[in-house]
């Protein structure tokens, strides 16, 4: 009986790979290479995965369940540490009580509870298994069908099982049924298009509300314009606001902001950090068992740099380091106050007192270079890459050149890795069959090079996927990205392209080319175009694609196992209970541990996109993958679901800005599997007359694809990227505007340097050791005003937002002059109690890392007064909120953060003036809470019972720190007047326009007192 279809021959290349004992070491590497699956997967390969995923995935959530209630720092930390608003739903201690909550929180919950950026993950999530679902009725009613009626059952029983009889490999003389392959082709992309069209609809909505919800109309980021490539005789505030209003009029006057020369400033703080955590290390180990100190003191060799002042021998590591940092901070501190306006960067800020004038000449700005530069919407200050925001386009252009270049270049190299991996690290037998030496000692020892073997492979490769991120990582960075957004969305593309071509393409294909190569060289001698025909590539590559397709449904259905351990955090309690049981943790460590961990957006957005493509890739060729793909992404959703609303937070919220990046990477993967399935059609169709007719029919649906990126993004990418596109051009209104009074011109911008006012890190001790610092530390455990720059404020006045702290003894005079520096401790005593991260979460070393932005705790950043319009961080932007036993080391501002609820400010009068009584404070400050009341914080931690009674700002204090007293009869001369005529009419400075505002008939200009307004 004649087989039915094209069938691999044993003979490759002129070697017969079926007679193996007989082959040299060469000549089964070659066989190898050529098809390294040709009996590793069959029905019972498939049956046994789809059972063990099952099983152990099951048995990973149940062991989840069971640990849940007991360890909730691990697996619900946000319920903990979040405000009221950001909360998640309660849990239950019972075994399933966490299954309930996630059903029941819809999207719009989702955004407030988890952010915009977790929203879109999960509606990507819910989209792909839907999709897939819809693909699975496709592949599961029509493609298996087609593929079965078309396949000898009775031979396949005997040769390859019945599992083959899904593919058309074995299709025979009926090679009518690819038509119905032509029409899942087309049905494929228009379930496709939907779906994407619809997301994309129901994403843009979602960035509407996202414009509209509070959280983005009180923020600076939402009315901030960013400025680069600025040229040198424009670099000044002024000259920031000739490039806007060269862009668009607009009826207000922006609050400009140059950026800063810091110098060497980020280099010595990073510095800084780097030998306070090292102090910190030495000193947990040193100080282990402090009643039973090791007889030698530790020791370290200082760097290259320092050997003319340390030498070259190791020297004690605990004076190295602390001598270091307070070398550091007196530094820093001198380089702060040389800081000022004169040395100009390329790079500003415009603040605008309306969201839609920035918004509107941020879209009058598109495409458009004036004088060169380039406007873009401001991201959030925290989202910049600020060593990167001076270089210029050329540079910018070159660093992305070098860096593209570094991506081919590992992407090439790694293919012949890869390709050893999947040959012999995953199969060992392979390893044997080619190396006589291994094949003696693998035969002996078999059952434990079997236990290698299923852990070598799984491991090395997942250890590369973890090193990939961070190393595209640090390249985006370097390549000139100005955000962490645009990193992230950078780092997802390349990693996309990365897993593609390896480990999709090359996997897939590498035998098939090899093996072609190899016989278009045997039949060299008939001619090359002859050689290449008598190849018969499409046959070979569609045997090649059907016989690996094998291995991806087996690779799909373990993909389960991934998802089952991300939910159990197994390895996060392993690792924290391995280094606390063998290891010396330092205090910062352990407190990091309690916080809530950042989600990698970038990494599982690889991985969906991926899994995607791989599905899409081989839907037709294999069926069974598209319903296999819907069962993880219908596991996956849940888990990812609980994740994000009590575990993860999101690093660096972007507002959902990355869906473009994901709605790209589809399209290109369905275009991928387009080109994929009619080159199967054309290798199954080969004895046809015309091979190459079906194929001109499935060349429309990528030019569909096409098709919908571009109504997608003409239809939805303004509304999701604007807030407005209305041009707001009233010569009345611009009139008006110009002779109101500003309230804020005076306050800079929040887009300051942070290098200008970050509290610097302080080494942190252990409590149990205290008794014991003025042993192990030679120096002065207090530093005072013989200490030099460490007990005293640096200077601010050009940090753009963090100002010096006024003196509340001497008004109008800064605490810097007015009153002398404190005594510093050297060390932060942190007792056994409080390694928390809830009373550090708003400190500047822990926010930067694992704050999410200030969000999730109620204190978001770059939120902006409802009064005043000002920055809520005006006073520096961290929140001091550990009772220690030392203070930060310097910042520029004492001032801490408070907490805003419903946006009610805390105000305290300065002393010194006279005051109606309403401006006075009752002098209660002292709240006793289970905890005590946290010295400079004003707030309790978490959302326990346990701190129940400590009081809320919005219902106190809420005049505490404010404005003086104005005095009536000012000068007009004296006061700060704008106008719109300063360069729009070539004037030379803001004058002519009145500064005072109109007496609005409530206790007159003279009577400033705040009884006259209660009534109002």
């Amino acid at each position: 009986m004649t087989a039915p279809g094209p069938q691999p021959t044993g003979t490759i290349g002129g070697i017969n790979c079926a007679a193996k004992d007989a082959l040299s070491g060469a000549d089964q590497l070659f066989c190898l290479i050529q098809d390294p699956f040709s009996a590793t997967f069959h029905a019972n390969a498939f049956w046994a995965s789809l059972g063990t995923s099952i099983g152990v995935m099951i048995l990973i959530t149940l062991t989840f369940s069971l640990l849940r209630p007991r360890h909730t720092i691990v697996y619900a930390p946000k319920l903990k540490y979040a405000d009221e608003k950001h909360a998640p739903p309660r849990i239950g201690k019972g075994l399933f009580e966490w299954v309930a909550p996630i059903i029941k929180v819809k999207e719009p919950a989702l955004v407030e509870k988890a952010g915009m950026d977790a929203a879109i993950f999960l509606r990507f999530t819910r989209m792909l298994r839907n999709m897939f679902l819809a693909l699975g009725v496709v592949g599961v009613a029509a493609l298996i069908p087609a593929n079965a009626l078309g396949t000898n059952f009775k031979w396949l029983r005997n040769q390859q099982g019945y599992l083959a009889a899904t593919t058309p490999q074995y299709l025979g003389q009926k090679k009518s049924v690819l038509w119905v392959h032509v029409i899942s082709v087309w049905a494929i992309d228009l379930i496709v298009a939907f779906f994407l069209w619809r997301n994309y609809m129901a994403v843009a909505r979602l960035r509407r509300q996202y414009f509209d919800s509070a959280e983005y109309l009180m923020s600076l980021h939402s009315r901030t314009l960013m400025i680069t490539d600025i040229p040198v005789a424009d670099r000044t505030d002024e000259g920031i606001l000739r490039i806007a209003d060269g862009v668009e009029h607009t009826a207000g006057i922006p609050r400009a902001s140059i950026g800063r020369n810091v110098k060497e400033l980020p280099d010595m703080i990073e510095e800084h950090e780097e030998a306070v955590r090292d102090l910190e290390s030495i000193l947990a180990k040193y100080l282990k068992n402090p009643d039973h100190l090791p007889a030698k003191r530790p020791t370290i060799k200082p760097p290259r740099k320092h050997w003319r002042h340390h030498g070259s021998d190791k020297v004690d590591a605990i004076d190295y380091l602390t001598e270091r940092i307070r070398e550091l901070e007196i530094q820093i501190t001198h380089v702060r106050e040389s800081v000022d306006k004169r040395n100009a960067m390329p790079f500003g800020f415009a603040s605008y007192e309306r969201i839609e004038e920035a918004h509107i000449v941020a879209l009058a700005a598109k495409g458009k270079h004036l004088q060169g530069t380039t406007i873009n919407l401001a991201p959030k200050p925290n989202d910049l890459i600020w060593k990167n925001l001076p270089l210029t386009k050329s540079s910018r252009q070159w660093r992305r050149f070098w860096n593209n270049f570094w991506v081919v270049i590992l992407t090439i190299v790694w293919i012949a890795p890869n390709a050893l991996i999947a040959i012999f690290l995953s199969n060992l037998s392979n390893l044997a069959r080619v190396w006589p030496a291994f094949r003696r000692n693998f035969d002996g020892h078999s059952e434990t090079w079997s236990a290698v073997q299923g852990i070598a492979a799984p491991a090395l490769t997942s250890l590369i996927y973890l090193i990939l991120p961070i190393i595209f990582r640090r390249l985006s960075q370097r390549g000139g990205d100005t955000t962490k957004s645009s990193r992230e969305s950078h780092v997802v593309t390349k990693l996309y392209s990365f897993f593609v071509f390896n480990n999709l393409i090359v996997f897939s294909v590498f035998g098939v080319v090899y093996g072609f190569v190899a016989a278009v060289i045997q039949n060299k001698d008939q001619g090359a175009w002859k050689a290449i025909v008598k190849s018969q590539f499409f046959v070979k590559l569609f045997n090649g694609l059907c016989q690996v397709s094998y291995f991806w449904v087996v690779w799909m259905l373990q993909r389960q196992l991934g998802a089952a351990a991300d939910l159990a955090q197994m390895l996060n309690l392993i690792w924290t209970w391995f280094c606390r049981k063998f290891l010396s943790p330092t205090p910062r460590q352990e407190i990091e541990w309690t916080a809530p961990p950042p989600f990698e957006y970038a990494v599982y957005y690889n991985y969906f996109l991926f899994y995607a493509t791989v599905a899409l890739c081989f839907a037709t060729l294999q069926p069974l993958v598209l319903p296999i793909t819907a069962f993880y992404f219908a596991i996956d959703y849940w888990l990812k679901k609980y994740l994000l609303l009590y575990v993860l937070i999101t690093k660096n919220e972007s507002g959902g800005q990355g869906w473009r990046i994901l709605f790209n990477r589809l399209v290109f993967g369905v275009i991928l599997a387009n080109i994929v399935m009619a080159l199967i059609i054309r290798g199954a169709d080969q004895q046809a007359k015309n091979p190459w007719l079906k194929v001109f029919f499935v060349i429309p649906p990528p030019i569909l694809m096409l098709g919908v990126k571009w109504y997608c993004a003409r239809a939805f990418d303004p509304q999701m990227t604007y807030y407005t596109k209305a041009i707001l051009k009233d010569p009345e209104h611009l009139a008006d505007q110009g002779k109101k009074k500003r309230k804020n011109d005076r306050v800079a911008s929040r887009f300051g340097h942070p290098a200008l006012y970050k509290p610097l890190m302080t080494p942190m001790v252990h409590a149990k050791a205290r008794h014991v610092l003025s042993q192990v530390y030679r120096g002065r455990l207090h530093d005072g005003p013989e200490g030099g720059a460490v007990g005293s404020p640096p200077a601010s006045g050009y940090s753009d937002i963090a100002m010096d702290p006024m003196s509340q003894t001497h008004p109008g005079k800064s605490a810097r002059v007015a009153e002398p520096p404190a005594k510093r401790d050297m060390f932060e005593v942190v007792p056994e109690s409080r390694l928390d991260f809830a009373y550090f979460q708003n400190r500047a070393e822990f926010a930067d890392q694992l704050g999410g932005n200030g969000e999730l705790y109620g204190v978001p950043e770059d939120l902006i007064s409802e009064r005043s319009s000002t920055p809520r961080s005006f006073g520096g932007g961290y929140d001091e909120s550990n009772a220690s036993s030392r203070a930060s080391s310097p910042a520029p501002s004492a001032m801490g953060r408070r907490v805003y609820r419903d946006d009610m400010q805390a105000f305290s009068p300065p002393l010194g003036r006279d005051y109606p009584a309403d401006y006075r404070d009752d002098g209660s400050r002292e709240v006793e809470g289970d905890l005590g009341q946290m010295p400079g914080s004003g707030r309790g931690f978490g959302r326990g019972r346990m701190y129940q009674h400590l009081r809320s700002d919005s219902e106190s204090d809420l005049l505490r720190g404010a404005q003086p007293l104005g005095v009536a009869g000012t000068p007009a001369e004296e006061r700060e007047t704008y106008g719109l005529d300063h360069w729009r009419t070539g004037g030379s400075g803001y004058a002519g326009v009145a500064g005072q505002e109109a007496d609005d008939g409530i206790g007159g200009r003279g009577n400033t007192g705040y009884e006259p307004y209660k009534g109002r």
